[in-house]
């Protein structure tokens, strides 16, 4: 049975972190505009919406092919939530998806053609919602504040050398390239996540986000492949 499948790709006006940082040109071309490029390459995709509070943006998202969604200003505030965002598209659609993916714009970096392969493990495995994962190989420590005393996530007696950290031993981050849930699932739970969740897992290279001005420079090398030494990872 074929799916109706959107792709919604949030988008609005203000950032602290990184001023308009959804229009800076990024390897030459506006930011948001990797992440519908990266929607335009798959071919279970239906439709590809850009949800914006934004004239500037969402001129930029209809050139680039993808349908716009203005938000209300309640929505594109410091505070508001991605899934007030989604739950808004969800309303305002007429022919409900059968499933959601989520494409954050702060995560450009991509493998390329990664999306119908992610697509087709969840629609096989009938997930209710998955995201994608990168292993880290960083040690990890908790600590407490009131004492000041830190503890370690792992046996520093023992401390193995990265690379020869063993798979049931690795740890992974959530990396915000891709979100993928079920419309009967968000309607239940009102979040991209939850029930029975699957992952994709992609190499370590993919784990940065934009926040800052520090991220944006070191992922737009990467995707330049100035920083060489990654491709290894």
């Amino acid at each position: 049975m074929s799916k109706n499948i959107t792709a919604i790709i949030p988008a609005r006006s203000g950032s602290k972190g990184l001023p308009n940082k959804n229009i800076k040109l990024f390897a030459g071309s506006p930011l948001i505009v990797h992440s519908i490029n990266y929607a335009l390459e798959s071919k279970l995709v239906n439709n590809i919406i850009v949800s914006t509070d934004c004239e500037k943006i969402a001129t930029i998202a209809k050139k680039a092919t993808a349908n716009v969604l203005i938000r209300p200003v309640e929505l594109a505030t410091d505070i508001s939530t991605t899934e007030s965002v989604i739950e808004h598209y969800i309303n305002s659609e007429t022919k409900k998806p059968d499933i959601i993916i989520l494409l954050q714009p702060t995560s450009p970096v991509r493998p390329p053609f990664s999306l119908d392969p992610a697509l087709n493990h969840f629609i096989k495995f009938k997930f209710d919602s998955l995201l994608s994962i990168c292993p880290t190989h960083n040690f990890f420590w908790k600590i407490n504040p009131n004492n000041m005393i830190a503890e370690p996530e792992y046996d520093f007696y023992s401390r193995p050398r990265r690379q020869d950290i063993k798979p049931k031993n690795m740890r992974f981050i959530e990396n915000g390239s891709i979100y993928i849930f079920s419309l009967e699932h968000f309607l239940k739970t009102g979040n991209r996540l939850g029930g029975k969740i699957g992952y994709i897992e992609w190499p370590e290279k993919y784990l940065m986000e934009i926040d800052t001005l520090l991220d944006f420079n070191i992922l737009e090398n990467i995707f330049l492949k100035k920083i060489t030494n990654l491709d290894n990872l």
